[in-house]
């Protein structure tokens, strides 16, 4: 059997049911490899590990009694610090909030991977407010990736993903409102899936809007399935939320790609610069799905550039949280966050409504291409991972880390489903990501095509050296 820490959440939840492995193992495993070797890599923000223990204990009893919640029980997660943790402060990155409290609410994924029996580890780093596609903060400093400990893991989920990657933890949160669970999971070469807007219930809501999703990040295509099992349940604080599918999300993960449509975009028509190692890999992977018996078609959705209304919907979004406040608050916000909040303040609400009836326009287009297709292949990100502390590795264009991002916000204004998988790596030895994008609500489509993939890549179990 591997060391725990090597296991996926399936081969744990394996292990525990047949008394080969207890939760408090494990726990005490992760928790050893966080404290000996996070410090380099900075993806945890709050660690308690008596309560952790406390979660495995009651976890292992349960197993031992032959009656756990669910497959997931005793399993570890880690918890990006932009979702509620009830007893754990969310301080988002930020100097601005305070860590007082009171802390009394699980947020909705939270509270329902509680009741499946998990075992939280702790709360991972984001930027500030998740404003960005990297993760460093004035809070909690910078994090690293662990296949280079020099290059940022991505953001904003870069916390959850980095913890992923190196073994710290099988599973963990993400949200996604321009990227931020895909480029991370690029750029750590993980696995990481935005659901379509409304499946995983989400309170509170996003100050940004429309565009935020919350999913799971994990290092295979099926643990990413058994969580969606479980933060897919109904949550009535979500007044956006759909209605639960009661679907099976491992159901379809042996599904043949055989006689599938795709469409293959290698700049969604107007991508301006993508990284010619990332363009191969992608073209490479998208021959094995025609190998797998796929019917693949070279084109760009007639949808547009969706840029200015994404910058308009997330520049007010941050000016309507942080615009306002008083200068001794600002003065403590990450000088990039600060610059967008301001800028957001300044646009009219002429320029807010009329990026929102284009985004009307862009979703429709978008799903009459997808009645032609089940799926749509692009790169996750235009790049691989750059240099820790920096926003953009192409300069500053007043757009801060879209340039380098054109793959990933288009569906979050789509809001279809939505995922990155490990392709390859560059030269340098870094992660190069593949989007697989579905039509909205076909989820399953989704994580199907993810694990069909999966199974022809030589390198999805993978690991950083060091971890």
């Amino acid at each position: 059997m591997a060391e725990p820490h090597e296991m996926t959440a399936a081969e744990l939840s394996a292990a525990y049911a047949a008394k080969e492995l207890s939760p408090v193992e494990v726990a005490e495993t992760l928790l050893g490899r966080i404290e000996a070797l996070d410090s380099e890599i900075n993806s945890f923000c709050l660690i308690d590990a008596p309560e952790t223990l406390r979660q495995a204990e009651a976890a292992q009893a349960r197993w031992m009694d032959g009656a756990p919640l669910s497959p997931l029980d005793g399993v570890p997660v880690a918890v990006k610090d932009l979702l509620l943790t009830k007893g754990w402060p969310t301080l988002r990155g930020s100097r601005t909030v305070s860590p007082k409290g009171p802390w009394n609410e699980d947020a909705p994924t939270v509270a329902r991977l509680k009741e499946a029996g998990a075992v939280l580890l702790g709360k991972t780093t984001t930027p500030e407010f998740g404003w960005k596609g990297s993760t460093d903060s004035p809070l909690t400093g910078t994090t690293r990736n662990p296949w280079n400990k020099t290059k940022t893991p991505g953001g904003s989920s870069g916390g959850s993903s980095a913890a992923v990657a190196a073994r710290f933890a099988p599973l963990a949160l993400g949200t996604d409102g321009g990227g931020s669970i895909r480029i991370p999971a690029s750029f750590t070469g993980t696995y990481g899936l935005k659901p379509s807007f409304g499946r995983v219930p989400a309170y509170p809501l996003s100050p940004f809007g429309t565009v935020a999703h919350v999913g799971p990040m994990t290092r295979t295509v099926r643990d990413a399935a058994m969580m969606m099992n479980v933060i897919a349940k109904p949550d009535a604080r979500d007044w956006f939320a759909v209605p639960p599918s009661g679907e099976d999300y491992t159901a379809r993960l042996s599904e043949s790609m055989k006689g599938k449509r795709i469409a293959y975009s290698p700049r969604l028509g107007y991508a301006r610069k993508v990284l010619p190692e990332i363009e191969a890999a992608v073209a490479a992977a998208v021959t094995r799905f025609e190998a797998m018996g796929a019917h693949v078609e070279a084109i760009d959705p007639d949808a547009g550039d969706p840029s200015d209304m994404f910058q308009t919907t997330w520049w007010t979004g941050a000016g309507y949280v942080l615009g306002g406040q008083p200068e001794a608050v600002k003065a403590l916000l990450d000088p990039g966050l600060r610059k967008m909040a301001d800028e957001g303040v300044t646009m009219s609400k002429n320029r807010y409504l009329g990026a929102v009836a284009a985004r009307g326009i862009y979703g429709s287009k978008m799903r009459v291409f997808m009645e032609s297709y089940d799926l749509l292949i692009t790169p996750s990100v235009a790049t691989t991972a750059f240099d820790v502390n920096m926003n953009s590795p192409w300069g500053d264009d007043d757009r801060a880390w879209m340039d380098w991002t054109p793959f990933s916000f288009p569906f979050n204004l789509t809001q279809q489903p939505a995922a990155s998988i490990n392709c390859g790596f560059s030269s340098e030895g870094l992660p190069i990501g593949l989007q697989i994008v579905g039509r909205m609500f076909d989820d399953g489509s989704v994580l199907a095509a993810s694990a069909a993939y999966e199974m022809t890549d030589p390198y999805f179990d993978k690991a950083p050296e060091g971890f």
